[in-house]
């Protein structure tokens, strides 16, 4: 019988939306349209379309659908024989295609587009990533394994290997691995106990243990290893190059041990390997590897930092889309004051992790083309780190915000939302560390003529911007640039500068973020009267930009007993 208290309809709430999300993103069109010529942006806006269609409609509805698939290991057959075979997700696969087709990689190594290759390329990237479960985590070391083999001089790799990591066809396109990690640690490489045995053939057989290997279901890899009488240390490694398989897909020496159970990207099939006798082939010199891998590092790095901006996006839009839907208290959320609030502190910073992640782009571009000056180089060696870092840190903090936003529906699985919460964490953690890449840029030989490139930059901005309250909010990140400064020149001791490195860092990186705001909210007013960008500076700088504070050792020390 029917509880006739019962109402006849229950309130059920409307999820989240996306739209378009090249059309809706409130910064990117302002920005094409200021940095990119006017024919180069009307070529590309087109595929930017489709593909923010894509990530906002079919792939995104994909990728709910696709919540509970995980890469599956399947070690052995029924009749015993072992065969590693990994089966990644549907998702995966649909996105290893839509890479290969809209040249996630190939763009950046196509001449079309000039010195603007890699921004086209990793505008593509940004609206691509929050819909492809980190299908970008192979496409990141793909492009780090061409730009290895580039500067490697290696002509026959880079004829065997360039052609499938810059396909288009998904035919033939490869992804790339990148096994570096061992047990002994994931930073310090030098202590690698992987061993390089010259083979009868002229090549080498590789033999160790790889402890944390990303995306195994790739078809190469380029790592490291110790060439036997080689002295120990980084010194005493070599970069070489592997085929995972052979012509009849067996696996090359190589034995799969197990799938991380990791905290997030878990569609990422990420393993544990025994390398027992793998053919590889040498890439450079048989010493001085960690030094050919650099180049990666620098590509890897740039993708974090997109990626990172990217899921910032990804976040805001959902919550944004949420504030318009869910009503509290007699009002949408999104007429909250509070709620506005904090959204648009979220948006801010949003903002300025885009631009600075942007710049490094666009100098990254100038640099693989010979179109840099020495200031501009002296600048890209010192944004690399601190971008990677920054933006790391500002997309975990935002995409927390985030899922707090939608109250406790934020907090539940089949939403998606602790997945991207989940994913989002790994990237203060790959391709260094937050401490690591601090102490990378403190510890580097030219970081003064880094500083000094990035306080030019700082106040190149200000000679652009004109509207009182932002000028003197740019001239706030000068000063917290001028006091960074003064405190590498005082002599302190190293102990003390290393303990601060990481504020050290961060207040290098905010105040370059507030003085890009700045000079991309006075263009926005000036070409148009849009006043969004001059909204986003000031509430940055609201927050704090100079994080430096006194540092004692001793006192760490004592509190950690």
């Amino acid at each position: 019988m029917q509880n006739q208290d019962w109402p006849d309809t229950l309130f059920t709430q409307s999820p989240p939306g996306l739209g378009n999300q090249f059309d809706d993103d409130p910064l990117l069109g302002s920005w094409i349209r200021r940095v990119l010529p006017a024919a180069i942006a009307a070529e590309l806006r087109p595929e930017l379309h489709e593909l923010g269609a894509l990530a906002g409609g079919d792939l995104y509805r994909m990728q709910q659908a696709d919540l509970a698939n995980e890469p599956v290991l399947t070690q052995w057959d029924a009749w015993g024989k072992r065969i590693d075979q990994v089966v990644v997700s549907p998702l995966w696969r649909e996105a290893e295609r839509l890479a290969a087709r809209h040249g996630l990689v190939a763009t950046g190594y196509e001449p079309a587009m000039g010195r603007h290759a890699r921004i086209a390329q990793f505008l593509k990237v940004y609206l691509f990533h929050p819909s492809s479960d980190v299908y970008t985590c192979p496409l990141a070391m793909t492009d780090g394994a061409a730009r290895c083999l580039l500067d490697s001089g290696n002509h026959e790799l880079i004829d065997r290997a360039l052609p499938h990591l810059t396909s288009r066809d998904p035919a033939t396109f490869w992804t790339s691995g990148q096994w570096m990690t061992e047990t002994t640690g994931g930073s310090d490489v030098g202590r690698s106990e992987t061993r390089a045995v010259p083979d009868d053939e002229g090549g080498w057989r590789l033999y160790g243990r790889k402890w944390f290997t990303s995306a195994v279901t790739s078809q190469m890899t380029l790592t490291l290893a110790r060439p036997e009488g080689n002295p120990p240390g980084g010194k005493g490694l070599a970069m070489f190059y592997i085929e995972i398989r052979d012509l009849d897909g067996r696996l090359n020496g190589i034995r799969v041990d197990r799938l991380k159970d990791k905290l997030g990207t878990r569609k990422v099939p990420t393993a544990e390997l025994l390398l027992d006798g793998t053919r590889a082939a040498l890439v450079g010199p048989p010493l001085n590897g960690t030094r050919s891998i650099e180049p990666m590092l620098g590509v890897t790095r740039m993708w974090n930092s997109v990626c990172a901006v990217s899921s910032m996006r990804r976040g805001l839009s959902l919550a944004r889309s949420y504030a318009r839907e869910r009503s509290a208290f007699g009002q949408r959320l999104e007429q909250l004051p509070l709620h506005a609030d904090t959204l648009a502190g979220l948006e801010a910073e949003t903002w300025g992790a885009f631009l600075m992640t942007f710049l490094l782009v666009e100098l990254n571009g100038r640099l693989e083309r010979n179109e840099i000056d020495d200031q501009q180089r002296a600048l890209l060696r010192l944004m690399t780190p601190l971008t990677k870092l920054i933006t790391g840190k500002q997309a975990v903090a935002v995409v927390t915000e985030v899922i707090e936003s939608f109250g406790g529906a934020g907090y539940v699985e089949n939403t998606g939302l602790p997945q991207l919460l989940r994913d989002t964490h790994v990237l203060p953690i790959w391709e260094g560390t937050t401490n690591v890449l601090a102490l990378d840029a403190l510890l580097r030989s030219d970081l003064h003529s880094g500083l000094a490139a990035l306080m030019a930059r700082a106040s190149g901005c200000l000679r652009t911007v004109s509207e009182p309250r932002m000028v003197a909010a740019t001239r706030q990140a000068l000063g917290a640039l001028e006091r960074v400064a003064l405190v590498l020149e005082s002599g302190q001791e190293p102990e003390v500068l290393q303990a601060g490195a990481r504020r050290l860092a961060m207040t290098l990186a905010r105040a370059l973020q507030l003085t890009l705001l700045c000079e991309h909210a006075q263009w926005m007013i000036d070409h148009g009267g849009d006043r969004r960008g001059y909204a986003a500076a000031m509430r940055f700088a609201r927050q704090p930009v100079d994080l430096m504070t006194e540092v004692d050792p001793e006192a760490d020390r004592l509190l950690l007993g």
